[in-house]
């Protein structure tokens, strides 16, 4: 439905996007994550053209989006963005029919798909509502409706939830996970949020200082980061170099051993306690290692939370791991090294 070939984008002498290519399937959800600045959101800017490529181009179902007319790409290509920007004086009706009413399309028609839309986010009987007497949830949902109503092949979606409150967030990517599998239309959605986008996702684009990393299902992504970079960023990930080799571990994958009855097939180290951090159904540990480096681990409080810091803090210790748990990765560049 989308490809991306090698797009960038120069602002000045400033590379914000450099040679970037992926590609999106029909119906599927890609996120597109990194940190501020790293490129994302131009790109999504570039699929429809509110910015435009320095280099490179973008094809929609196959038709290079640089031939096609202002409003053939918007009828393709719906975007929602965090701001929702919804009309205060216009009712909710009102303001997802307003594309309908400027596009010409007849009353009758107009009330049919309002009504369709407003009922495939939710909100059935909210039409006469303003804005204002919506909760945030609400709000973003008819901006997702507005979206929807004018049935665009794609839909771009930059932070959509980034207003909203944690509880509220979580709820919403369910919801939105949900509508998008309902109603078939390919999503590509930008997140600075990981946990966001290993929920909701179907592949996931990492990138970093305006190039993408790595591209892969949510499991593949976490499980076997190809880089350091998307070790660190996706998730809480122990770096380690051992004998010339440089490996991620996962905290979950990391066991606190009794060091006189240690379970055979397992890699060892011994070390210290350095910290203990008591989170509700999990006690975090950081353990300092004889060998050098440090290793976080987790464990579940499924007996009751554990001794206090106090006690556990300088303990020697025995950490071990399953050797197939420990993933080898690039490492970083000097470039990303430098402040």
């Amino acid at each position: 439905m989308i490809e991306a070939q090698s797009l960038t984008r120069r602002y000045g002498g400033r590379l914000a996007v450099d040679d970037v290519s992926f590609e999106v399937a029909t119906g599927e959800l890609l996120a597109l994550v990194g940190a501020s600045g790293s490129g994302k959101t131009t790109t999504l800017k570039m699929i429809n053209r509110l910015v435009e490529p320095s280099a490179g181009r973008v094809l929609v179902d196959g038709e290079d989006a640089a031939t096609l007319e202002a409003h053939q790409l918007r009828r393709r290509i719906g975007y929602v963005f965090q701001g929702v920007g919804l009309f205060p004086h216009m009712s909710v009706g009102e303001n997802v029919a307003y594309g309908l009413r400027i596009a010409g399309v007849g009353k009758a028609e107009r009330e049919r798909r309002r009504d369709e839309a407003l009922e495939m986010v939710r909100l059935p009987g909210y039409g006469e509502r303003k804005p204002g007497e919506l909760s945030g949830g609400q709000r973003q949902r008819v901006a997702l409706a507005r979206a929807i109503v004018n049935r665009p092949r794609v839909l771009l979606l930059d932070e959509p939830l980034g207003a909203l409150d944690l509880k509220l967030r979580e709820q919403m990517q369910v919801e939105l996970k949900a509508i998008q599998g309902e109603v078939g239309i390919t999503f590509v959605y930008v997140t600075h949020d990981q946990d966001e986008a290993l929920t909701m996702s179907d592949r996931i684009a990492v990138f970093n200082r305006g190039r993408i990393e790595q591209t892969s299902g949510p499991v593949e992504l976490y499980e076997h980061p190809a880089t350091e970079f998307v070790a660190g960023f996706v998730g809480v990930s122990n770096m380690l170099e051992r004998d010339g080799d440089r490996f991620t571990i996962r905290p979950e994958k990391v066991q606190l051993l009794d060091p006189e009855r240690a379970p055979n097939g397992l890699r060892t180290e011994r070390g210290r306690i350095a910290a203990v951090a008591y989170a509700g159904m999990v006690t975090r540990y950081t353990v300092a290692l004889e060998r050098g480096g440090e290793l976080q681990l987790v464990r579940q409080n499924v007996e009751g939370a554990p001794p206090g810091a106090a006690s556990e803090q300088g303990r020697e210790v025995l950490v071990g791991w399953r050797p197939e748990h420990a993933v080898a990765v690039r490492g970083k560049t000097k470039e990303e090294e430098s402040p």
